[in-house]
């Protein structure tokens, strides 16, 4: 989860001016450790207010190292936040939305350097957030914090609590994804046994991928109401009854990418950042992003309520309410080479516009053309990924720094920085993410109805879930609904199931690319006799032996 998310907005409008540095107390040839970090900021066109029944977009998906460097690598790929809309600014700090996305966190127990995707809700000011079913804020199971915050809806596809894998080997594909909601539940005059009301917003993920497609999990609205219950003055003011803000940043944010620092004889400061690789096409150009799409309620919402009342089924989603965003085809990045201990205000940035110019290829796809001067290409698989500029040298300009970049000839030898090798820490293996176990819990009583069943993926772990009856998952026994509220929201998904398929399309393909794949090892097929009204729950996920 991307918690430094919150300065997102103030990046997305403005460059900011960075003081000159202070020259670090290194003699020549003496290497300290140090971090690339930052925002790629994609300005992308408004649309009317309107249109706020969530989005989607295909991002691209590319192993961004070229080898995983241990777990203080924390990076996301391209991705957005989804704020609730409100009429006028809230008087009071209300961080509270959807963000997540494809990327690597600290916390992942099972990393490559395959992005994962998360569902990334986050409660009120980071009280809890969710990132899928079972997956929340720690994992102390006494302290949930959201881990019963996401209910599983696709009865096709398995959800491990250490996010979504993709299919080895993805570069340069695009990944589909969005937020719509589904009034799957009815809005509530009290929760929790309090005068509270929460609201009926279940936001709904959506995929488009080569393997599949359609609806897979949502957030239950009492994930976002919970917080009311101990400021009742907080009250409809979250995602389980606002609608979305559909003017969204778009950006990538990097936490950390290893890097490293030294000085020669002459005071003179240079760096090194581990491989780093983007994506690129033929013509010099790699997508990151393609088709940002908002939507109105009258895309999904307003139809699938008719349908719970009696009207017609519904199977797709209306494009004709929806609107595309474009791209100017501008943008800057904030990336910074810094250690660890120096302060923000002396730490220089990367001269990326030298190597990488911001361009809409069409107005709907954004993405970078790469100087091929600076920039070295190779392949990987069956695609091509360019290599961004590995040596930079700190350049002073007046009360300014800069990172410039430069050819490692141009490194003085004396630095060592041409010799270093970027190497992966000595860590421990893996722990195994487990669900309560004790005979009376909600993950045993009414417990499952199938299994367990196993699944090797291709992160190395092993997966073991079972089947349970949709009303009857943990995240729903925990989700403040009465028996009857489960009922009725179990016969609403038995609608959905029969009539929802996961190879057709929901969200608007795109238009350029190829899709990137699931790992094959998710999607399985229920059991006979349970294909209606039961889904498949992850109970455990542990080093494969």
């Amino acid at each position: 989860m991307f918690s430094s998310k919150t300065c997102s907005w103030l990046l997305s409008t403005a460059v900011m001016a960075f003081a000159l540095p202070s020259s670090p107390e290194t003699h020549a040839g003496e290497i300290r450790e140090a971090v690339l970090a930052g925002y790629l900021i994609i300005p992308n066109e408004r649309v009317e207010p309107s249109y706020n029944g969530g989005f989607s977009m295909y991002v691209a998906a590319w192993p961004l190292l070229e080898e995983y460097p241990g777990h203080r690598f924390q990076s996301g790929l391209v991705s957005t936040w989804m704020f609730a809309q409100y009429e006028k600014p809230p008087s009071r700090e209300l961080y509270s939305d959807i963000e997540g996305g494809l990327g690597w966190w600290r916390d992942t127990r099972f990393a490559t350097i395959t992005p994962k995707f998360i569902m990334g809700g986050v409660a009120l000011n980071f009280s809890a957030w969710a990132n899928g079913p079972g997956a929340g804020k720690g994992r102390d199971w006494s302290r949930p914090l959201g881990k019963y915050g996401v209910a599983q809806l696709s009865p096709w596809l398995l959800w491990p609590p250490d996010g979504l894998n993709l299919k080895q080997g993805a570069c340069g594909e695009l990944f589909g994804y969005g937020y719509l909601p589904l009034p799957l539940t009815r809005p509530k005059s009290g929760t929790a046994g309090k005068d509270v009301p929460t609201g009926n917003h279940c936001w709904t993920l959506f995929l488009n991928t080569a393997n599949f497609k359609g609806p897979v999990a949502f957030f239950l609205p009492y994930f976002w109401s919970k917080p009311s219950l101990d400021d009742p003055t907080l009250a409809g003011m979250f995602l389980d009854s606002r609608p979305s803000d559909p003017n969204r940043a778009l950006q990538m944010e990097t936490q950390y990418i290893p890097a490293v620092i030294a000085s020669d004889s002459r005071g003179e400061t240079y760096a090194r950042i581990a491989p780093t690789d983007f994506p690129v096409g033929p013509d010099g150009v790699g997508t990151l992003v393609h088709k940002v799409i908002s939507y109105s309620k009258d895309a999904l919402w307003n139809a699938v309520e008719r349908w719970f009342q009696g009207g017609s089924p519904v199977d797709r989603i209306n494009i004709r309410a929806a609107r595309v965003h474009t791209f100017p085809g501008n943008g800057w990045a904030t990336w910074r080479i810094h250690t660890p201990d120096m302060p923000e205000e002396e730490r220089a940035p990367v001269d990326w516009s030298s190597f990488a110019t911001p361009v809409a290829s069409d107005p709907v796809t954004f993405g970078f053309r790469w100087n091929r001067q600076l920039v070295t290409t190779r392949s990987y698989g069956s695609c091509r990924l360019v290599r961004l500029p590995e040596y930079y040298h700190l350049v002073k300009e007046g009360d300014k720094a800069r990172w410039v970049p430069v050819l490692p000839d141009q490194v003085p030898p004396e630095t060592g920085l041409t010799k270093y090798e970027f190497r992966p820490p000595a860590e421990p293996p893996p722990e195994a993410y487990v669900t309560p176990e004790e005979p009376d819990s909600c993950w045993k009583k009414p417990g499952p109805v199938a299994g367990p069943f196993q699944v090797r993926l291709g992160d190395g772990s092993l997966v073991t879930y079972y089947w349970y009856r949709f009303a009857d998952q943990p995240a729903l026994l925990n989700a403040d609904l009465t028996d009857k509220e489960r009922e009725e929201l179990q016969a609403r998904v038995e609608m959905l199931h029969r009539l929802w398929r996961k190879d057709k399309n929901y969200l608007p393909p795109p238009k350029t690319g190829r899709l990137a794949s699931i790992d094959p090892a998710l999607i399985v097929t229920p059991p006979p006799g349970l294909e209606v009204g039961y889904v498949p729950i992850v109970t455990r996920q542990e080093p494969a032996e």
